[in-house]
C-alpha cells in the first residue's frame, strides 16, 4: 500500500471538513478517526471488488448468512489451481 503525500493528505483532510463542516478535532483525533476511516472506507471497496473477482474465477465461494450478510470461503475444490495461482505470483 503506497504512502500518500502531503498534497493527498490535505485534499482528504478537506474533503471530511467538507462533509462535516461544524466539526473540529486535534491533530491527533484526525489521524487516529478521519484518517483512519477514510482509509478504511477506500480498503473496503478495494476489498469487495478483490472478493467479486475471486467469486467470479470460482476460487472463493460465496454464501448469505443468517445475517444476511455474504460469508466468504475457499473453494477446496479449486484448491490446486489456488496454489498454483500463489505460488506463480510469489516467483
Amino acid at each position: 500500500m503506497s504512502t500518500p503525500t502531503s498534497s493527498q493528505l490535505a485534499h482528504e483532510i478537506l474533503a471530511y471538513l467538507a462533509e462535516y463542516p461544524e466539526i473540529q478535532d486535534t491533530l491527533e483525533g484526525i489521524v487516529e478517526w478521519w484518517l483512519l476511516e477514510q482509509q478504511i472506507n477506500c480498503r473496503l471497496a478495494q476489498v469487495k471488488a478483490a472478493l467479486a473477482e475471486l467469486v467470479a474465477q470460482g476460487l472463493v465461494l460465496e454464501r448469505q448468512g443468517k445475517d444476511a450478510r455474504s460469508h466468504y470461503r475457499l473453494n477446496q475444490q479449486k484448491f490446486g489451481e489456488i496454489k498454483v495461482i500463489l505460488k506463480e505470483s510469489s516467483d
